[in-house]
């Protein structure tokens, strides 16, 4: 992350933290980046943040808590130990704003909404949007994740040959959040939407080398033009969804979209306007379906590549559901689902680094932290670090279960973030994944059918190339 000639890198040696230590025979171990040995220059970091935002991350990063260094006068600190990130999410989280730099790459398609508003304005956003989550709504909602998930068992069973998991998933977690968000599709082309967020990832979403020289962002970047259609795509098919339910009026059963133009801040009265309900929707359908199908193409490609813990999670699933697809109140019976999900969400979290930038003075470990000092939270590194976990590396599918997850530093498993902005929808994106795992895992054994993918991150950590498995259904 520096000019190696200007870079330099202090570290702890003392911090050491209780591993939780429980083992899988012959654990499987899923792709992963070769970390460097050491910091890229910042030509090198540039490259790698075009095609892998994980290459930026130092091997040291997986052995210290915190790494610190320079690129020409601006200094950096990269941050992956659970002393820093309570420090930062929680306990001076007014003294971390997201830099500027995530800002930029982020507010083309999602403005100033919940996810990237700072202060004041997002105080009052999440308090009105914060019941719209809440376990009833959620609940609510369950039976169509229930039936999306056997449209999605069926659509499998219907296909031949490999399978591409991802695209699959995508499809599978897009109908929930069309269902759950706007009541249905109509207004989405699903092959063009999706399209349109893969090529602003690709665009937009990259960082720049203006970035990294701190032009101000009002200066046009090159892969803002380039972008600039897939947001217009995104943006008319939220728009017209919108506008024609401003005709309609609500939904007899209140959906996501309805929720939205009705939410009002409990303190304030403020309601959104037009343009906040259009980000904040275009913020939960992008986020509401990417990484959940995400997180259930890694799970299911661990468990193609470890026959031992497909089968036991296949078992348990199977005695829960029988033919049935997962419901709400089966969830609390399938343990190892959940697990997975958990572990796979720490192998391959939704979004693996995060940059933040310190307005005033702080100290995080021996670090002293100057003001507009940037600090990167490499949630990647934190996921797979040597000091604080046992066999970071391999999957292990039942380390998530009851009994050793409650050992486990809640700083230290961080798929969602943590205190006051964690994510407002990961009950949700829970429900939905166990639901559809639950029920593929019951019917199908899985595969695998291609290359071993590699993470790779952009805007989320997405595997290239794309997940295929073969999938055989059970009662073959």
């Amino acid at each position: 992350m520096g000019n190696n000639s200007l870079t330099t890198i202090a570290f702890d040696t003392d911090v050491i933290h209780t591993k939780c230590h429980f083992m899988t025979k012959n654990p499987y171990v899923p792709p992963n980046v070769v970390p460097h040995e050491t910091p890229l220059g910042a030509f090198a970091s540039l490259r790698a943040a075009k095609s892998n935002v994980l290459d930026i991350i130092p091997a040291i990063s997986y052995r210290q808590p915190i790494v610190s260094g320079k690129t020409g006068p601006a200094r950096w600190h990269m941050v992956q130990g659970p002393e820093g990130m309570r420090r930062v999410f929680l306990e001076n989280v007014e003294n971390y704003p997201k830099a500027e730099v995530m800002i930029r790459m982020l507010r083309p398609a999602v403005g100033a909404s919940l996810f990237t508003a700072e202060g004041a304005d997002w105080r009052w956003q999440r308090r009105a949007i914060a019941p719209v989550f809440a376990a009833r709504n959620v609940d609510a909602l369950a039976p169509i994740m229930t039936a999306t998930a056997e449209r999605t068992a069926t659509k499998l069973t219907l296909e031949t040959g490999p399978k591409p998991i991802v695209s699959n998933m995508m499809e599978a977690t897009f109908d929930v959040i069309c269902d759950v968000a706007l009541s249905g599709r109509d207004h989405f082309d699903v092959q063009a939407y999706s399209a349109a967020i893969t090529r602003y990832f690709l665009t937009i979403g990259r960082a720049s080398l203006l970035d990294f020289a701190r032009v101000p962002p009002w200066f046009p970047r090159p892969a803002e033009l380039l972008g600039a259609g897939a947001v217009r795509r995104m943006h008319k098919m939220v728009a017209k969804a919108i506008s024609d339910r401003q005709a309609t009026g609500p939904k007899p059963q209140f959906d996501l979209l309805d929720h939205v133009m009705a939410a009002q801040d409990p303190q304030s009265g403020q309601k959104m306007s037009a343009r906040d309900v259009l980000h904040n929707m275009q913020f939960f359908i992008v986020a509401g379906h990417e990484t959940t199908a995400l997180a259930i193409s890694w799970a299911l490609l661990m468990l193609a590549n470890d026959p031992q813990a497909q089968e036991a999670t296949a078992r348990e699933a199977r005695a829960q559901l029988g033919s049935n697809p997962a419901r709400a109140q089966d969830l609390a019976q399938m343990p190892l689902v959940q697990s997975v999900l958990q572990e796979s969400m720490r192998l391959f979290p939704p979004v693996g680094f995060l940059a933040r930038e310190a307005r005033e003075a702080d100290h995080l470990y021996d670090r002293a932290i100057a003001p507009k000092d940037a600090v990167f939270l490499s949630i990647y590194a934190l996921h797979r670090h040597e000091l604080y976990w046992h066999s970071p590396n391999h999957f292990q599918h039942d380390r998530f279960l009851p009994e050793p997850a409650a050992k486990i530093d809640k700083f230290l498993h961080l798929p969602f973030g943590a205190g006051p902005r964690i994510c407002v929808g990961a009950n949700f994106a829970i429900m939905q994944a166990s639901i559809i795992l639950a029920t593929l895992l019951a019917r199908f054994k899985f595969t695998p059918a291609g290359p071993a993918p590699r993470p790779v991150m952009h805007m989320t950590i997405r595997p290239d190339p794309e997940v295929m498995l073969n999938v055989h259904p059970r009662n073959e």
